[in-house]
């Protein structure tokens, strides 16, 4: 038997495919209380209680539109871990941050990072408690979050149900119309224009939405969308081998503005984006308008979009007509910048 082309670039796998064989090398720690794939990790603590762990990491060249300011890119970075805590109900307390930094770079550079993670930490009431910094040919910035929560809050990607209703916390397409304005050079009028390409530059977690929803005890499965609203869907659908009919698409009208004047397809820009950091959550039907109207004391909203089935397809309906979403999104080594 011929042995497995061990040499072939690893752009052929992609991101995904690439975790899946880091984690083939990984020996199991015994009774982990989440599993492997989900937005983040944990280590159970005693009573019943989780040490909640999350590590994301910014590079210039696939995350750094290059009109981002520094401040802006580390802030980012910091929003990119908060919204996978939020996703998951829990709150984060400290970080350590890791700096790969070209020597190119001046004092002006290091106090405009340094304050970008500063600002980006306390706007969500954690702390920035030690790092590392080393020298790189690109600007490399390695968030890892902790916070604790109780085993049995915690909101997983695994649980939904069949007839359970799919929700998501905000509309999206203004970060994939504004990134098209910026990686592409796409125009639109000048106040839609810093709407969008804001969304880009000043992203914002859904961690207050996150908390209420763990505490209304409503949600049966959640996930962060940052890879995209496919990407989501589909990422739910198979680790609790569901489907969804999806019977409202949740586009922003700034984006439906934009794909007009640019003669785009607003579907794409509303389901595969990307970095949208908003929430998805499939809700229990009987409390969908009380989880609603929660959501709505705090200022956020909660937008029914569809319902889980049983057919494992992730379809939606447009006037009676049936089309399936593809299962595609951002993916590093693969989507291109």
């Amino acid at each position: 038997m011929k042995k497995k082309n061990s040499s072939k670039s690893i752009k052929m796998l992609g991101e995904r495919k690439i975790i899946e064989l880091i984690q083939k090398k990984l020996d199991l720690m015994p009774e982990m209380s989440v599993s492997f794939g989900d937005d983040v990790s944990a280590i159970e603590l005693e009573k019943g209680r989780l040490a909640v762990l999350k590590t994301d990491m910014l590079t210039n060249k696939t995350d750094v539109p290059k009109e981002m300011s520094l401040w802006q890119a580390a802030r980012k970075a910091v929003v990119m871990n908060i919204s996978d805590f939020a996703a998951k109900g829990v709150n984060p307390l400290a970080m350590i941050v890791s700096l790969g930094l070209p020597r190119t770079f001046t004092i002006k550079d290091v106090e405009d990072i340094a304050d970008g993670l500063n600002a980006g930490a306390r706007e969500y009431g954690a702390y920035i408690v030690g790092g590392d910094t080393g020298e790189a040919s690109d600007l490399i910035i390695a968030v890892s979050l902790f916070g604790t929560a109780g085993k049995k809050e915690i909101m997983l990607r695994k649980g939904t149900k069949v007839g359970d209703i799919v929700a998501v916390t905000g509309f999206f397409g203004n970060t994939a119309a504004g990134l098209k304005i910026l990686l592409n050079g796409l125009e639109t009028t000048s106040d839609l224009r810093e709407s969008l390409i804001s969304s880009v530059f000043m992203p914002k977690a859904r961690l207050i939405e996150g908390l209420a929803l763990r505490a209304s005890k409503a949600v049966t499965a959640s996930i962060d969308s940052s890879d995209g609203l496919a990407w989501s869907l589909h990422e739910i659908s198979k680790i609790n081998n569901v489907g969804f009919l999806i019977n409202k698409v949740p586009i922003s009208s700034e984006a439906y503005r934009f794909a007009e004047t640019n003669k785009l397809n607003p579907m794409d820009l509303a389901f595969y984006g990307g970095e949208e950091y908003e929430l998805v959550v499939t809700i229990k039907p009987g409390l969908l308008k009380k989880t609603i109207n929660k959501i709505e004391k705090i200022g956020g909203c909660l937008i029914p979009i569809g319902k889980v089935t049983e057919d494992t397809q992730i379809l939606i309906d447009i006037n009676g007509k049936k089309e399936t979403i593809e299962s595609r999104g951002w993916e590093h080594f693969k989507s291109e910048i």
